[in-house]
């Protein structure tokens, strides 16, 4: 098992930060992986991550130390997941994409365009032998709807679990990509219909979740073998009285600091629960948390970058977000090669079950706890909120019956707080 991959950047000091605060900030360098940082208070709070990058660093350093790793990897079936975190306007979009996804200098490309640059050039010069297809998929989380970038007409896309090919986005479009070129100019296409806005803290605010979907497939003489590399370009959090969003602005605000709460709340309760006890963990809270199930401890080795302003101005959202990142830390996740379905079918001898089939199976299964009407009550809840997957195998239904029960359970239990609320204000 390994852990996360956590790095904290500082971004330079704006020119309104510099206007208010001058050149003072809230950061004191110690080495490349440890730092203090004063807050509001003056109070002094030291952190260590992986890396550092303080103000003049350059963005060939954060794709290197933090990307090609799991750049190399996903060229060799090993999922991989990086990850852009902090408020709004800390420089998570630049770190992502540079100042633009098509025409920049070298010096300031982002980790997008750098990545593609990467998977050909790992492609390039792997052996000859092994054939490669790289296919694109582009999203946003809008409004808690997952969105196709690449076909608006798909606005609502639900998001599957499957135990072979782990979290999975149902009819999501997939651009086969021969060349960086051709890469750069699809995601130049998607990004043109990502959702932004104005606020009083960023002129192009994200308002929504941006997840780039590369599928690496290794073709051999006998197998299979498929990587998938996932960028996340998260909304930042935002404080109302700072950007100044009113009407649709607040209102997608709203939906983006609730995911990024859900989004804690999963970080907590990997990294909290008691020793030796398993925990539940509320990846369904939010379609955020259910499409980074497998990179917060599952099957992908996942990096963090957490983004910060340096200004005192921003000093209570920069300690939330550095207290993040130091939360994440200990996440623990599980990074294996990824085989096809065929290989999998032949190494257990079994056949994927039919979505019906399944269905009806866990259905039989919960009547044997439950009464009949019961049981219809939860297939339709089941279906209205898309939680039937399509399970694999029967460890696979196990799973299934497992994240059913317990959340059957905790959907019960807030059931009988509420009404013991009710029952004492009566």
């Amino acid at each position: 098992m390994s852990h996360i991959t956590v790095c904290a950047r500082f971004r330079p000091l704006s020119s309104k930060e510099r206007r208010d605060h001058g050149d003072s900030v809230s950061v004191q360098s110690l080495d490349s992986e440890t730092f203090i940082f004063k807050d509001e208070k003056e109070e002094d709070f030291t952190f260590s991550f992986d890396r550092v990058f303080y103000q003049g660093s350059e963005q060939v350093d954060v794709y290197e130390f933090l990307a090609l790793p799991i750049v190399r990897d996903a060229v060799n079936a090993i999922n991989g997941t990086i990850i852009t975190y902090g408020q709004t306007g800390a420089g998570k979009t630049y770190s992502m994409e540079g100042p633009s996804i098509l025409e920049c200098d070298q010096q300031k490309k982002g980790l997008l365009p750098r990545v593609v640059d990467g998977l050909f050039q790992c492609i390039k010069s792997s052996d000859e032998a092994t054939k490669y297809t790289i296919k694109l998929s582009m999203v946003e989380i809008y409004m808690e709807k997952v969105r196709d970038l690449f076909d608006l007409l798909k606005d609502n896309i639900q998001v599957k679990e499957s135990k072979v090919h782990g979290i999975l986005l149902s009819g999501v479009t997939e651009v086969s990509i021969l060349d960086s070129t051709e890469a750069l100019h699809s995601l130049s296409r998607g990004i043109a219909n990502r959702a932004v806005g104005e606020t009083q803290m960023n002129m192009a605010s994200s308002r929504s979740h941006c997840v780039y979907i590369f599928t690496v497939q290794q073709e051999f003489p006998k197998d299979k073998r498929t990587g998938k590399l996932i960028l996340v370009d998260l909304a930042g959090s935002e404080k109302v009285e700072k950007t100044g969003a009113e009407g649709k602005l607040l209102d997608e605000a709203k939906t983006i600091n609730k995911s990024l709460s859900a989004l804690g709340n999963v970080i907590n309760a990997l990294t909290c629960s008691p020793q030796g006890r398993a925990n539940h963990i509320p990846y369904r809270d939010s379609k955020l948390t259910r499409i980074l199930q497998d990179a917060l401890g599952g099957n992908s080795r996942t990096a963090l970058l957490c983004c910060c302003s340096p200004s005192p101005s921003n000093a209570l959202e920069s300690l939330s977000t550095l207290r993040f990142g130091a939360r994440a830390k200990h996440i623990k996740a599980s990074p294996r090669v990824s085989y096809n379905n065929d290989k999998y079918t032949k190494k257990h001898g079994t056949q994927s079950p039919s979505k019906d089939g399944s269905c009806e199976r866990i259905l039989n299964k919960l009547t044997e706890k439950l009464d009949i009407e019961d049981v219809n009550l939860l297939e339709e809840l089941f279906i209205l909120e898309g939680i039937f997957s399509y399970p694999n195998s029967v460890e696979d239904l196990e799973l299934t019956l497992e994240d059913v029960a317990l959340r059957t359970i905790s959907s019960l239990q807030e059931g009988l707080e509420e009404l013991t609320l009710i029952v004492e204000e009566l």
